[in-house]
């Protein structure tokens, strides 16, 4: 059982202390005791919990490792492209900001299609889009086939973080919530890790042309693979044990299925607001460095290219451990005394001014290796931030609107993802460097770390969400 001590963070000082004293009062309490009346702490997953979980995440890792993969066969491509279909540097452009513009908008109804119709129908219909935009990205003959390609693309992958932090809501206790999101969400930094060495072999053995269509067939099996072997719980004769140990300390009074009426609603509330512009810069910075990471190395570092492959993915590969890591850190605050909002929001915010210091470290060093390390403290720090807000998802609204409020934070996170390559590169067109992109990209990263830690506070509850009036203090 949880003890009811004085959590520890109220010891760290009267600036923290002060930040986050109405939450406390309003969720941390309420917390506890629901827990404890609960006996949370005696509770634990069944064998056959602990497969359905095993199996859920190591699909959703495939399926977020193909997903980032898929996003980089354009650059990978990208000059045999321009060359066999007679595209410009700007026509690359819009077919490269094509997916980004659609993923950000696909989020917001996504979300909610997730929380009504159930992950394993949506992610289901997402992976065979977005493979079938792979193959058809394979076979194109112009700019017009290939910009709507891309935005098939777009919109077939906005399903894939949603699901996944409804899978962690629907399967796993709210201890163990965010670990499992940091499983799921290392996929994007894997992914991006290994899909520039994987795509290059299968571009220079069989072209890109058959990159592509080798890479949707892949993902239509793995859509095969998802439909055939996940189940949502509802579809499950669970035990009352098991399901004690799903929803145990969730709010109660929730229903299945979201309504269009609460999801319009989650936009009355400043939590919901605060995640939206929290991950805008999270995601801001991610893709300065997924965009132009290896062009940063050749023109600011004056890498050659057969160095900046592997630079560039040293960074990538920290950030899969501060994914897990930061899961693992987000259920231990919990676990000792933290709320849940607080276990979540504090990391997110922490981790994104630690990022927003490394970037502006980076953009200032003189040693290539220094820079290396800097850059790879960012993504690892970065994605510390991507996996407590995937997981502040899960504590933040009720049960029934998880990937609805995710899909919002997302929608937020890729509009600063469609801004950071075009920035940066206009940023870099006018002064020749760099450095004044960075540090664009860590002031932004202050402001949305802001955002975490002080407009974020206690979680939207169902009856919130009946309310009528102004926008809310939560």
């Amino acid at each position: 059982m949880i003890r009811a001590s004085r959590p520890p963070w109220l010891a760290a000082g009267p600036w923290l202390a002060a930040g986050l004293k109405q939450e406390n009062r309003q969720s941390a309490v309420v917390w506890e005791d629901m827990m404890q009346v609960a006996g949370l702490g005696r509770l634990v997953a069944t064998p056959r919990l602990r497969a359905t979980q095993r199996s859920a995440l190591t699909m959703l890792v495939a399926a977020g490792a193909v997903n980032y993969i898929d996003r980089a066969t354009l650059a990978v491509a990208n000059p045999l492209i321009r060359r066999d279909l007679h595209l410009s540097i700007a026509d690359m452009g819009y077919l490269l900001s094509a997916f980004l513009w659609a993923y950000a908008f696909a989020q917001l109804p996504t979300g909610a299609m997730v929380d009504r119709i159930g992950p394993r129908k949506l992610l289901t219909i997402g992976l065979s889009l977005w493979s079938l935009a792979q193959v058809l990205a394979g076979l194109v003959q112009s700019f017009g086939q290939f910009f709507g390609a891309r935005v098939l693309l777009g919109i077939g992958e906005a399903p894939q973080f949603p699901t996944g932090a409804r899978v962690a809501r629907d399967w796993f206790n709210p201890r163990d919530r965010g670990l499992a999101t940091g499983i799921f969400n290392c996929a994007s930094s894997l992914g991006t890790a290994i899909g520039v060495p994987l795509l290059t072999f299968l571009m220079l053995s069989f072209g890109w042309r058959a990159m592509f269509v080798i890479m949707g067939v892949v993902g239509l099996l793995i859509a095969c693979w998802w439909f055939v072997r996940y189940r949502d719980p509802t579809s499950v004769a669970l035990t009352p044990e098991e399901n004690a140990y799903r929803i145990q300390g969730d709010p109660p009074g929730h229903r299945a299925k979201v309504t269009f009426r609460e999801w319009r609603s989650l936009f009355r509330f400043r939590t919901t607001w605060g995640m939206i512009l929290g991950y805008f810069g999270c995601i801001y910075l991610t893709w300065i460095y997924s965009a132009w990471l290896p062009a940063y190395f050749e023109i600011q570092r004056h890498m050659t290219v057969k160095y900046t492959g592997i630079a560039a993915s040293i960074p990538f590969l920290w950030g899969v451990l501060g994914s897990v890591l930061g899961g693992y850190f987000a259920d231990w605050l919990l676990r000792h005394g933290f709320s849940p909002m607080n276990s979540r929001k504090l990391p997110a915010g922490v981790a994104l001014l630690g990022t927003a210091a490394c970037t502006a470290a980076a953009a200032y060093v003189e040693s290539n290796l220094l820079a290396i390390i800097f850059i790879s403290a960012s993504l690892f720090l970065v994605y510390v931030t991507s996996t407590c807000a995937w997981a502040l998802s899960s504590v933040g609204a009720p049960t029934n609107c998880t990937a609805s409020i995710g899909a919002m934070q997302n929608f937020g996170g890729y509009l600063g993802g469609a801004l950071a390559p075009t920035v940066t590169g206009l940023i870099v067109q006018m002064t020749g460097s760099f450095v004044l992109a960075l540090v664009v990209g860590a002031v932004i990263g202050v402001i949305s770390a802001a955002s975490y830690l002080f407009i974020v506070r206690a979680p939207v509850t169902a009856a919130d969400m009946q309310g009528l009036g102004a926008l809310p203090a939560r």
